[in-house]
């Protein structure tokens, strides 16, 4: 235990080294979680206060990770905190009466806390000797507290540490496994896309209908492959935290057209055709990557489940700051059922491929998080069985 004889505003010497640490915890503008939210909780038993805080010491603010207390924000000025005080001591810092302590006399620290006068925080130290923040309890009355008290608020603040490195040992392995992941997909892409192309060539040069019924399969076989390859990818990363939106502004309708074009010779091989009907160029923030990802999944769907012959329409329209994009289809339709499981993993609908496609039950889930991670929405409609359905996206305009 200290008491802080450091200057107020003191920054420390290796406070750039500190925040490189801190960042790698991915725990700044976190939500709150009920598992701090506990501990935070246990302190202010601990000690019999009103307030309790998990704090992390950023360059120009302290983010509350806990925040037990009347106190509406998620943050303060790192020069109006007492945390950025107590992070520059090597031990639990304790201020039994702030009022009477001449160090703070005149500054922000009094007015700012809304007339803290205890404060006791342990910190939260890395293995390797780096604070990031503290576990404290404040009141606006003095206290005095036991040796007990402050050995409890520091093992807390010890098994806060522990959780985060558990979670940073997890999500490096998991970034190994993905990383491994990636290599392995994109050392099969490649060869299955030359087998791919070269069922496209044979099926072209070729007069007998057996080797192009055959040519046929092996093209159908290999985009099998690729799309549960890219699905599995995207759902690692969704479920391991690590899917990233880098946007960029593009005309969503030449990505569409992208999307059709490398699509056509799927539809081509059932007699059905594609038409996209747009208004206008409609330009748009937004990760190039993963919408395409969102359009083939729905336009390969409306080719899978459509029958031979028929007919796909795409339409883009700009309504009240949102681009709308549907895919509207003349397929099997959705029944009742059908909409209550639709987007979520594994789901088995009652439409089933027209050309013996084959579904994992992945691709709606993913399309769903990849269009929230645009703040857009997605949703299906349909008048019943037998009579179509339209799939829709909706991604707001800057």
């Amino acid at each position: 235990m200290t008491i802080s004889t450091m200057p107020v505003y003191a920054i420390p010497p290796n406070d750039e080294d500190r925040l490189k640490k801190l960042y790698q915890y991915d725990i700044l503008d976190t939500p709150a979680e009920y598992v701090f939210d506990k501990i935070a909780i246990l302190a202010s038993q601990i000690f019999d206060t009103p307030n309790a805080f998990i704090t992390f010491v950023d360059k120009d603010r302290v983010f509350f990770k806990s925040n037990i207390s009347t106190l509406e924000s998620s943050e303060v000025l790192r020069h109006h905190s007492f945390c950025s005080v107590a992070i520059l001591q090597p031990h639990t810092t304790i201020l039994n009466d702030i009022h009477t302590d001449p160090r703070f006399v005149g500054t922000p620290l009094l007015m700012m806390e809304r007339g803290t006068r205890f404060y006791a925080g342990a910190l939260l130290i890395t293995v390797d000797g780096y604070i990031l923040g503290t576990l404290n309890v404040t009141d606006i009355i003095p206290r005095e507290v036991t040796a007990k008290q402050i050995n409890m608020l520091e093992t807390l603040a010890s098994i806060i540490m522990d959780e985060l490195d558990n979670r940073l040992r997890t999500r490096k392995n998991v970034r190994v496994h993905t990383d491994l992941m990636n290599i392995t997909v994109h050392d099969l892409k490649s060869p299955l896309s030359a087998i791919k192309l070269y069922g496209q060539l044979i099926n072209k040069k070729s007069t007998e209908d057996a080797v192009r019924k055959m040519s046929n399969k092996i093209t159908y076989s290999a985009d099998n492959i690729l799309d549960s390859l890219n699905d599995l990818l995207n759902l690692s990363q969704i479920e391991d935290g690590f899917i990233t939106v880098i946007r960029k502004r593009m005309d969503i309708c030449e990505l569409l057209q992208k999307v059709k074009d490398g699509l056509e010779v799927l539809a081509h091989q059932k007699q059905q055709v594609i038409t996209i009907h747009k208004e206008c160029a409609i330009f748009i923030e937004l990760d190039g990557g993963r919408i395409q990802d969102v359009f083939e999944n729905l336009l390969s769907n409306a080719i899978k489940y459509t029958y031979p012959g028929g007919e796909i329409d795409l339409y883009v329209t700009e309504e009240n700051g949102y681009v709308l994009v549907e895919f509207r289809d003349q397929g099997q339709g959705l029944n009742e059922a059908d909409m209550g499981k639709l987007f979520t993993r594994y789901a088995k609908l009652s439409a089933v491929p027209t050309g013996k496609e084959r579904s994992n039950g992945l691709g709606l889930s993913i399309v769903k998080t990849l269009v929230e991670l645009h703040q857009g929405k997605v949703w299906a409609e349909s008048a019943g069985k037998g009579k179509g359905s339209s799939f829709f996206v909706s991604l707001p305009i800057p």
